[in-house]
């Protein structure tokens, strides 16, 4: 079943449930899918990629709300905006842990053999390519200075 069946699907569960913060993010979830399939240039049919895509740019937006509420001490808003990434993390590919990815730049340095941190942007470039969905963007990166420093 496609990712927008099921979210379909739990909408009608978490309206006959009553589960606020879980309708809204799926509500979220299935305007980001809908704007990323009537966009320009975009076909009718949006790939399991790019639904990951969607999925990870919809956390992103509610962690760095979530830091700005947090650091304003609005615990209200804050909580709101947690509950959602819960919710939306749930139809995410699962993350890798902090030693596996790890262990894979260790073995992508070792294979690309880079030694210093100038070479970032090689090992930057295949990681990303290759843990989509599976990993954050700054995880990457911050594994990768730590492992050449």
């Amino acid at each position: 079943m496609s990712l927008e069946n099921t979210i379909n699907q739990d909408i009608k569960a978490a309206m006959l449930a009553k589960n606020e913060a879980q309708l809204r993010a799926l509500r979220a979830i299935k305007s980001a899918l809908l704007l990323a399939k009537t966009e320009k240039g975009a076909s009718s049919e949006i790939t399991e990629e790019a639904e990951v895509k969607v999925l990870q740019k919809l956390v992103k937006q509610r962690k760095e709300s979530a830091d700005i509420y947090k650091s304003q001490n609005r615990e209200d808003l804050y909580q709101i905006e947690a509950e959602e990434i819960e919710v939306i993390e749930h139809y995410l590919p699962k993350q890798l842990s902090t030693e596996e990815l790890s262990a894979y730049i260790k073995q992508l340095i070792e294979k690309l053999s880079i030694t210093s941190v100038k070479e970032m942007g090689k090992i930057m470039g295949i990681a990303s390519k290759e843990l989509s969905g599976k990993a954050d963007g700054k995880a990457i990166s911050a594994c990768i200075k730590n492992l050449l420093s």
